[in-house]
């Protein structure tokens, strides 16, 4: 089975006890090799200590007889000429300390199948030096260190088994708000209606990321209750003009033996198919500005020429108002920004288009282009009326109008400013507006690269 196709519950428990296997062993084999050690080193100091009565003998009575070893004491004793006073060691002990000399020495070996551990004094009397040799069994060491093997083999078998069933309750418990999300998840894709994710008071990772899921669920919400407002905006701009055109067509009909009348319903039919193609074409840079992550790049000095060709058109658009319309431009020339030239050419038009639609016959128009410390700054102003105070928190809201009881023949299609607004955005600007008495002043912040 592979290991991602496991739930994460059985993925932990395996892990974490794969991990305590691990540990648990190398804790096992430590202790293991301590009472061992432990053990040996005991009989060591045994097998000296049997050594004790020996030394004490020879250096009371030197020269005299030395005393037989008690039962179960095995020694061997050595004059200072090699000949062998007492001697119980096993054969094949005797063997191997035969040749063996000096003070303080242990030795491992094995007689008979039964290890032993050997330990070697030495004292020097004026006849020469004695060797001693002690030996000590290790049987009973051997028996106590199988029973400590059946001790931690079984006991460490018992707590694996316990730690994996204390593993899997963990896991489960740990996992269970996630269960929960995983339910109530399921349950929203059934209703956008449906409250969102429950979020615990604990402030762990797992409220954390339910707070994230909520909060992304929000903004996708809010994302399609907008475009479902946009759609039935549209389809409401897109009506009127519809109908007009309609209506217009049908007139039309009527007036084929009048060609001034058929001319007029022409002429009217041409704004009301040029309202149409202007609206879709909002609609359709309004899309390309929301998905589009790239704008291009413009310098300061193609900003200011764009500047002032859009100033040219804006002018001939307030021929019949006889407006003045004046700019002025002090950015760098190498200067670049976020967004290219046509881009921002709309972005003109639209902010020009709606400044010459609000000034009255002579008015007056200004726009500036100036550097700021994190960019540059576009500001138009008019003089004229001005919009309403409660207009201004959502005057670049799509198809928002100062005065929504205008009809569309009337007013913008709303969509001038909301083109703005996304331009700035694109770039990582800001747009804001503000009456001036007389007159309104909207500027556009423009971060440079």
């Amino acid at each position: 089975m592979r290991w991602t196709r496991l739930s994460v519950r059985a993925r932990l428990t395996i892990g974490s006890s794969l991990l305590a296997l691990v540990l648990l062993t190398a804790a096992v084999l430590l202790a293991r090799v301590q009472v061992s050690s432990l053990l040996q080193s005991t009989d060591a100091t045994l097998a000296m200590s049997d050594l004790t009565p020996f030394l004490s003998d020879l250096k009371v009575n030197a020269g005299e007889h030395i005393d037989q070893p008690g039962p179960g004491v095995l020694v061997e004793i050595r004059d200072p000429t090699g000949a062998i006073e007492q001697n119980t060691l096993p054969d094949d002990l005797r063997a191997r300390v035969a040749h063996e000399t000096g003070d303080g020495r242990i030795i491992r070996a094995t007689a008979d199948g039964t290890p032993y551990t050997l330990a070697s004094r030495t004292f020097t009397t004026r006849d020469g030096t004695w060797q001693l040799w002690a030996a000590r069994s290790g049987a009973a060491h051997e028996l106590a260190e199988a029973g400590l093997d059946r001790v931690l083999i079984i006991g460490g078998g018992i707590l694996m088994v316990a730690f994996v069933i204390a593993s899997w309750l963990l896991a489960r418990a740990a996992l269970r708000p996630v269960e929960r999300l995983r339910r109530r998840a399921g349950e929203l894709g059934n209703s956008v209606d449906a409250d969102l994710l429950p979020v615990d008071a604990s402030g762990d990772e797992i409220s954390q990321l339910a707070a994230t899921l909520n909060a992304f669920l929000q903004r996708i919400r809010l994302s399609v209750d907008r475009e479902k407002q946009m759609v039935s905006d549209a389809a409401h701009e897109l009506r009127t003009p519809l109908a007009a055109l309609r209506t217009q067509l049908e007139l039309a009909h009527d007036d084929f033996d009048d060609p001034e009348a058929l001319r007029l319903e022409i002429v009217a039919a041409e704004a009301s198919v040029a309202r149409l193609s202007s609206l879709a074409a909002n609609l359709l840079e309004l899309a390309r500005l929301e998905q589009s992550t790239e704008l291009g790049t413009i310098t300061g000095a193609t900003m200011t020429d764009e500047l002032g060709e859009a100033v040219d058109r804006a002018r001939l658009l307030a021929v019949s108002k006889d407006a003045r319309i004046g700019f002025g431009s002090e950015l760098d020339t190498d200067t670049r920004f976020p967004l290219d030239r046509a881009t921002f050419g709309r972005l003109l038009d639209n902010l020009l288009s709606n400044a010459v639609a609000a000034i009255a016959h002579g008015g007056t128009i200004q726009v500036d282009l100036a550097p700021t410390q994190d960019g540059a700054a576009l500001s138009v102003r008019d003089d004229g009326p001005g919009v309403p105070e409660s207009f201004l928190p959502r005057a670049f809201d799509r198809f928002s109008r100062p005065d929504d009881a205008r009809s569309s023949r009337s007013g913008g299609s709303g969509l001038g400013l909301a083109l703005v607004k996304a331009i700035a955005d694109g770039t990582g600007g800001d747009v804001t507006m503000r009456n001036r008495n007389p007159g309104l002043e909207v500027l556009v912040t423009i971060p440079h690269l």
